[in-house]
């Protein structure tokens, strides 16, 4: 009888497995931590920042499990193409040249660039055209880089490094005359630097979108992803994590 008893618990559990709880969908996110405010690690490894925060809370309203992975930002879109990971949230601009190879959810961000120089140039550099012709640091694959070596430089005089911190140091080592990326990764760096010796030019350029990328294949994901987002927009948390991150109502 507790043989049968047994035999009986077992066929029950198996079925509330089956067609009760589900396990939670398994997705790699793909990110650079070196683009703070929108993500970055704390010196324990923690991923932090508005993206992270943005995905986490996608990943809850749609029952995702996530795993976090990350690599270089010019990494990104080749390991979406060959299916090393499923998405990727890093501060990505949404452009004609990346729709050819990866799809983007709607639009969660919107960004302007602008130009950090050292604050010992404010009287050279003014406005963005005071720059042209002059070496700019950049990060390799960001849009501040392309649309330096399209509209203000020769892509020679562009000097593209791995991180955002990399090319704040050659700044610093006046290896370059400015540092040109997304506005709020700019001003975020003049905060948490907090030495005065830099500044940001009060001229700003090419307001772009930031989307979350997806293999062209991921059909399924691209859905719930923008399905995710729509909720937390919805229901205030996109607020409250953009209040959060950059102090001010989206």
């Amino acid at each position: 009888m507790k043989f049968k008893t047994l035999l009986l618990g077992i066929s029950a559990l198996t079925l509330l497995t089956s067609f009760g709880v589900q396990a939670a969908q398994k997705i790699r996110i793909g990110t650079e931590p070196t683009f703070a405010p929108f993500e970055f690690t704390t010196d324990q490894g923690e991923e932090l920042g508005f993206d992270i925060d943005i995905i986490r809370a996608i990943a809850v309203n749609q029952g995702l499990e996530l795993e976090i992975v990350n690599m270089p930002f010019d990494g990104l879109i080749p390991a979406l193409m060959t299916s090393q990971i499923d998405a990727a949230i890093a501060g990505v601009t949404i452009t004609e040249e990346r729709r050819k190879k990866v799809d983007f959810t709607d639009p969660y961000y919107e960004s302007s660039l602008s130009l950090v120089i050292l604050k010992d140039n404010v009287g050279k550099y003014q406005k963005v055209d005071d720059l042209k012709g002059k070496k700019i640091c950049g990060q390799i694959g960001n849009t501040g880089a392309a649309w330096a070596a399209e509209h203000l430089t020769d892509p020679s005089n562009v000097k593209n490094f791995n991180t955002h911190p990399e090319a704040f140091m050659e700044l610093k080592n006046s290896g370059c005359e400015a540092v040109m990326t997304d506005r709020p990764v700019n001003e975020y760096f003049l905060v948490q630097d907090g030495s005065g010796a830099f500044v940001e030019i009060p001229d700003f350029v090419d307001a772009a979108q930031m989307g979350i990328a997806v293999r062209k294949s991921n059909k399924e994901i691209l859905q719930k992803l923008n399905e995710g987002l729509r909720q937390i927009k919805k229901d205030g948390t996109f607020s409250q994590i953009h209040q959060k991150w950059f102090g001010g109502a989206e």
